[in-house]
């Protein structure tokens, strides 16, 4: 906390403003975009790296929130203020961040499935800089940010070998999808047999159920498209640049309208269970992994009809 109340001294109007800036590149809507822009128009594998190791790393980041029960820390010190902008999405508990596990495990993959110096100079700053905006914005502490760059470097440098080896002979899926869905079935399972202590903050919890099951739901997606997209899909990322454009528009429009329309709908079958949630991501993954794809080669053709005709 003393590093924190140093920060506090510290802030300006405009710093407020600019690590709010920063802080976005830790939130759900700008990684699905980055993810979803590599894996549709850039390069599949590295996509669905990202993806593995995304999901893997929150699945990761939300157990030990549930172990560890930390309490925000303006909870810790009620006289401790945070800025204010960055209160409504610092939900469930402090340790570790979830914010900081989201940007680091988007772009240090990027950054290690990439050979250019600049791009991993880039995603190593955005990175930092992420983890830097939670402290100083009040939400997270020096533990709760470590933690979570050390999560994402370690999946990354893990996984990256794996992960490659396993797109030129499959069966090394099985291990790495194997570990994940141990890890997601372990958190349901320890989130719906373990009693919630007597020291947890209720809201705190249910935040952190919810985007548990949110991101089970994610890796189960990940799995079923794994399994059907090299198969029987086999989608090329090439197209024209309006056509990429359309193609990454588009698909984010579906994926996150089912994010938005069916969170009532699945919530209320499941009789307001986490379950729905769990449901929702799985659809939003699977159409953005192995429905919306069926319409690239489309998109794809378009393009060399344009160049044809000219």
């Amino acid at each position: 906390m003393n590093f924190l109340r140093l920060l506090e001294g510290l802030r300006t109007p405009f710093f407020d403003h600019v690590f709010q800036y920063f802080t976005y590149f830790g939130e759900e809507t700008l990684f699905m975009i980055i993810a979803m822009a590599f894996f549709w128009c850039i390069n599949k594998k590295t996509g669905y790296f990202l993806l593995y190791i995304s999901f893997f790393g929150n699945i990761i980041n939300s157990f030990l929130k549930l172990i560890f029960l930390v309490p925000r820390p303006w909870v810790l010190d009620p006289n401790f203020t945070i800025v204010e902008s960055a209160r409504s999405a610092a939900t469930g508990y402090s340790f570790p961040s979830g914010h900081t596990q989201n940007a680091a495990g988007l772009f240090l993959g990027i950054a290690r499935a990439r050979g250019e110096l600049w791009i991993r100079i880039v995603c190593v700053a955005i990175t930092l800089l992420v983890a830097f905006s939670r402290m100083y914005l009040g939400v997270h502490t020096p533990a709760d940010v470590i933690t979570s760059l050390g999560v994402a470097l370690l999946l990354v440098l893990i996984a990256y070998p794996l992960f490659y080896r396993a797109w030129n002979n499959s069966k090394w899926f099985i291990p790495l999808i194997g570990v994940m869905l141990a890890c997601g079935a372990a958190l349901i399972l320890f989130i719906e047999l373990v009693p919630m202590p007597s020291n947890a903050i209720i809201q705190f919890s249910l935040d952190c159920a919810e985007s548990s099951y949110k991101m089970v739901g994610c890796a189960l997606g990940l799995t079923l498209v794994l399994w059907v997209e090299p198969k029987y899909i086999r989608f090329s990322e090439k197209a024209v640049w309006w056509a990429q454009i359309l193609k990454v528009v588009l698909g984010l429009v579906i994926v996150i309208a089912i994010r938005m329309l069916l969170k009532e709908p699945l919530l209320a079958l499941f009789g307001g269970h986490n379950t729905g949630n769990l449901v929702r991501y799985f659809l939003m993954v699977v159409v953005g992994g192995a429905v919306w794809p069926l319409t690239f080669r489309f998109w794809g053709n378009l393009g060399h009809k344009k160049e044809q005709a000219a």
